[in-house]
């Protein structure tokens, strides 16, 4: 076995967007949405293990020992990773995810005209949503850099771990990261409206407490942007709601409504040329929309976004079919994508 840090200096000369290495498993890239083997030998897991402890600090180690999983961020040659540690069948795995070094641009990313707005907005929910690997993580800090280049604002974000690192321009931005700076996005949302933001990023809504006072902290005057794992923005409100029980569950679609401002469930298709280009769904939270929330119609969301196309709204049939049109994808890639059940042309 190599030392380790070679896998991830691969990882960083193949322009790869995961490096994966499972103990007793052949080292693979993921390249354009593809694996690639790096060797044509398994890991040995045992040296396997002693490399990548070595990464962490004795802490994350003991915690690692302790649930079999952690989270954290990783530096190589100025290259920053979210890696994730973990346990199958006795043996150690690791997923690591590359992030750009630079933030990309709204144009590099072909921002809709929504998303624009969603950028220009100074208090509700903007949700983005989609399947890991998706892309989520990139759309918002795309969406924050924008706020930082062009108004004075106090960003705070909560991050497990912190992937992309904003330097201050107008805004002053702080990063906070779950189990380094916090103990959790929901105790550090308890304490982040006294710390007098403006722009407020959750990296995931995983709990009721943490949906809670997402919802509060946007009902109280500030912009949050946050990420679900659902494939439709239809979805993204369902599961929202179904956290929550009985009376509960009816004071937060009130909440819901009104300070949902947009929802972009997002994925990525193989580009003809290599690489991978998004489609996105897009709702906005118009009056109509708003009242399907506060009166629990959900199953009407989706119907909304068809018929919504005069106030900016956008299926995913649409964006894939607006993809196929200007040639970035074909026919086949766009069948084979969730959300694409029907054939886009």
């Amino acid at each position: 076995m190599q030392p380790i840090k070679f896998y991830f200096k691969e990882a960083i000369k193949k322009d790869a967007s995961d490096l994966h290495l499972v103990g007793g498993q052949i080292p693979v890239l993921r390249v354009d949405g593809q694996l690639q083997d790096i060797e044509n030998e398994p890991l040995e897991n045992k040296t396997l293990e002693t490399q990548l402890l070595s990464l962490i600090s004795k802490e994350q180690a003991e915690q690692y020992r302790e649930s079999k999983e952690l989270d954290f961020g990783l530096n190589i040659e100025d290259v920053r990773f979210r890696v994730n540690l973990h346990q199958g069948q006795e043996s150690i795995g690791m997923a690591a995810r590359l992030i750009p070094k630079d933030i990309p641009t709204p144009e590099s990313l072909r921002f809709e005209q929504p998303l624009t707005d969603f950028i220009n907005l100074y208090d509700g929910l903007v949700l983005i949503t989609g399947p890991t690997g998706c892309g989520k993580s990139t759309t918002i800090a795309t969406m924050i850099e924008e706020i930082n280049k062009t108004r004075r604002s106090h960003v705070i974000s909560i991050e497990d771990p912190i992937e992309f690192v904003f330097k201050s321009k107008k805004c002053l931005v702080e990063q906070r990261e779950v189990g380094t700076d916090t103990k959790s996005f929901a105790v550090a949302l308890k304490y982040v409206l006294r710390q007098d933001p403006n722009v407020i990023f959750v990296g995931e809504m995983r709990d009721p407490e943490t949906i809670a006072t997402v919802l509060t902290a946007a009902e109280t005057g500030h912009l949050v942007f946050s990420t679900l794992h659902t494939s439709t923005a239809a979805e993204a409100v369902e599961r929202i709601v179904d956290v929550f029980e009985g009376s509960k569950q009816r004071q937060v679609l009130i909440q819901l409504a009104a300070v949902l401002r947009g929802v972009v469930a997002q994925q990525l298709i193989p580009a003809k040329d290599g690489g991978r280009v998004p489609a996105r769904e897009v709702l906005i939270n118009t009056p109509a929309v708003s009242n399907m929330i506060r009166e629990n119609s959900i199953a009407q969301i989706k119907s909304a976004i068809q018929t919504g196309i005069k106030d900016g709204m956008i299926t995913m049939e649409n964006s894939i079919k607006s993809l196929i049109k200007e040639g970035l994808i074909d026919q086949t890639s766009a069948e084979n994508r969730s959300g694409s059940r029907r054939k886009a042309s």
